[in-house]
């Protein structure tokens, strides 16, 4: 992202232009009932070490001080990103120079390191692409992993690049000749081949545009692909992980707060391109994320608190809050109180332009904080994220098994006038009956910690909750699913690898039927498992569940994700074609055929879009309509049998335009050609 600093007259103007408020929110309304059913047989992802982070800038004159390091440790901040986003392609590490930029006292890469120390994370460094070279790079591995020790794992390769005005926009500084993705990937080998040879055990990350986020899926004249296709294709295989970054946009809370729900196509897409186009399982690290409304409030506080959790669940090994200390923008009411559109975690203590309007004393916890330290009671590294479901669209759900035999479960109330009473329900655990339970309500200015029930708990309106619970065979009942313990897989190594479980142990094959609920398939003792009756054109997802000798889950396998095909034979056949596309919209014929014996008097199709950006705008020769994600087709006339016929739309998207995998007719699910 460009950077973010008050006086940068682009950014007020871009601040000044966001206009909306929501009103503030009664503190005891009505309570409503809602049932939150958390699965811990389904697995999903592991936290790991540098999970939850933030980004730091050298423009911050406070970087590395002592207070600040003790706040982020206390908030469980695993991660630190240096030298600060755009800054990062005109940061020349070794004189401590941003030609074009303005460098604060003692933020230089020693002092940053410090505050790393102190603060008990690890650092990201960000080397200079724009106008550096993979020789300046290679020599700050050469000082902060050989001459300091530091042992800085993670080494990003540029900023943001296709924001160097290739696509038409330009905010990143880039000086070589060639703005291109394929001059960027060149390039990312040579840097990745001489910092690597300087200390193998490092691992390096690519820029990768944001699916649904600008200018994702765009090709520019003269390239052959969009960024991530040629990106992933020429430095894909020489680099560990994929670089992403999110503002997602929105006027309202409500707005913002639903984007959560675009992560799981978002970094499905990652992964799918990656192992296409890489050969491989890239890593995914969210090095920026902020939110677009209610930055200092309790909107924010929501949304890092879901954006986190979701991305997390999601296998994103890192998540960077952008940023520590920011300045103020435009101040506004929000969820009654006041907002100084700061991004930044803690308060400058600065004033706006007239002086009318100051902000709290420095180093002031704003609530986005306090939803980033909530995240770190709810699941640390190492535990195991599993699947929750809300009956509730208002409650977001997640839900972690613990290295210690513990369950969390975190609760996310996005109403702003009602509070919600959660009925809480386990399967495939037994808690104790007693819980602790942290809550961060509208308004708070820390996080209020209490002792609870296990089964029942009242969320106020607006608010963030993490219940914490104690396995009920600490107590005399059956022990909690955990990682892998002696007597039961011996092979702890194997065990968390899959597709390389221990041998010889027997496995349950579930098959994820919604968020919350599973159906046992069987049981396998190897790495292969055979399913039947499955439905054409769905996707399934299923998880490999282990017992030990007492009947104790002790390990699960990832998600494992697989679409079937359509049908071999039906009464039906759909072709889909793409005639033309401009980057953010296209032109398509769907051609529908009746291969049954019997005519199909007035007929109806329906599909669904693989994601959650994919939009019909207009139609013809059919009435075309749109709910979600489900797209109706819908004409009067008979199809006679053999008879085809076509009808055509205008789409628009914000990312990669995914064809639908599966077409009904009439209730029929048809073939695809």
């Amino acid at each position: 992202m460009r950077p973010r600093l008050a006086v940068l007259p682009a950014l007020a103007a871009l601040v000044a232009a966001q206009v909306a408020l929501t009103a503030g929110a009664p503190a005891h309304a009505a309570d409503s009932a809602v049932t939150v059913t958390v699965n811990t047989r389904a697995g999903l992802e592991v936290v790991d070490e540098a999970a939850t982070g933030v980004n730091h800038a050298i423009w911050d004159t406070h970087l590395g001080s002592d207070a600040v390091a003790d706040l982020l440790k206390d908030a469980g901040v695993k991660a630190m990103r240096y030298p600060g986003g755009s800054y990062s392609d005109i940061y020349h590490w070794a004189d401590h120079t941003a030609p074009g930029g303005y460098v604060a006292p003692n933020t230089d890469f020693d002092t940053f390191m410090r505050g790393v120390r102190r603060a008990g994370g690890q650092a990201i460094v960000t080397a200079n692409y724009g106008t550096g070279t993979a020789e300046e790079a290679a020599a700050w591995v050469r000082y902060a992993n050989v001459e300091k020790r530091y042992g800085v794992k993670y080494w990003e390769i540029g900023n943001e690049n296709y924001g160097n005005g290739h696509y038409g926009s330009g905010w990143e500084a880039d000086h070589h000749p060639d703005k291109s993705p394929t001059y960027y990937a060149t390039l990312v080998r040579d840097y990745a081949t001489a910092m690597k040879a300087v200390d193998p055990t490092i691992k390096i990350g690519a820029v990768l545009t944001t699916p649904g986020e600008w200018p994702d899926g765009i090709t520019a004249a003269g390239d052959s692909a969009s960024w991530n296709e040629v990106v992933l294709s020429i430095a894909g295989p020489v680099v560990d992980f994929g670089i992403i970054h999110w503002y997602p946009s929105g006027d309202t809370a409500a707005q913002v707060l639903a984007k959560t729900d675009r992560v799981k196509d978002q970094i499905a897409l990652v992964r799918e391109q990656s192992r296409r186009l890489a050969g491989k399982d890239l890593g995914i690290a969210l090095t920026e994320v902020n939110t677009s409304f209610g930055r200092n409030t309790q909107p924010g506080a929501l949304f890092a608190a879901d954006a986190y959790a979701t991305m997390i669940g999601h296998g994103v090994f890192n998540v960077d809050w952008w940023n520590v200390h920011n300045g103020i923008g435009q101040v506004r009411e929000i969820a009654g109180h006041t907002d100084y559109d700061d991004y930044g975690l803690l308060s400058s203590g600065g004033c706006n332009a007239e002086g009318t309007v100051c902000q709290p004393a420095l180093n002031t916890p704003f609530a986005p904080y306090h939803g980033i330290a909530m995240v770190s009671k709810f699941a640390r590294p190492g535990d195991q994220l599993v699947t929750a479901a809300s009956t509730d669209p208002l409650v977001r759900s997640h839900a972690a098994r613990r290295t210690d035999g513990g369950l969390s479960v975190l609760l996310i109330n996005q109403d702003p006038d009602a509070a919600r009473t959660v009925d809480l329900r386990l399967a495939g655990y037994t808690a104790a009956a007693g819980a602790t339970v942290h809550t961060f309500a509208n308004g708070d200015t820390g996080i209020t910690t209490a002792t609870g029930s296990s089964s029942t708990v009242t969320l106020p309106p607006y608010s963030i909750t993490t219940v914490l619970l104690k396995p009920s065979g600490s107590v005399g009942g059956p022990a909690a699913p955990a990682r892998p313990v002696a007597g039961g897989i011996t092979d702890r190594t194997a065990a968390l690898s899959w597709p390389a479980p221990p041998a010889g142990v027997k496995y349950e094959v579930h098959r994820r039927v919604d968020g919350a609920h599973t159906e046992q398939w069987g049981e396998t003792t190897g790495t292969t498992f055979t399913a039947a009756n499955l439905v054409p054109g769905t996707e399934y997802t299923v998880n490999l569940v282990a017992r030990d000798n007492a009947g104790r889950v002790s390990w699960s396998s990832p998600p494992l994700t697989f679409t079937t095909g359509t049908p071999a034979t039906s009464t039906c056949a759909v072709t889909y074609k793409e005639s033309t596309n401009w980057g953010n919209g296209f032109v398509a014929d769907l051609q529908i055929t009746n291969t049954g014996t019997r005519p199909a008097a007035g007929w109806t199709l329906t599909y669904t879009w693989p994601t959650t950006w994919q939009q019909v705008s207009s139609g013809w020769n059919a009435t075309w309509s749109q709910a979600g994600t489900k797209v109706t087709v819908g004409n009067t006339a008979t199809l006679a049998a053999g008879e085809s016929t076509t009808a055509g739309f205008v789409g628009a998207y914000q990312g990669p335009n995914v064809h639908p995998v599966k077409y009904f007719l009439n209730g029929t699910l048809c073939t695809t050609r």
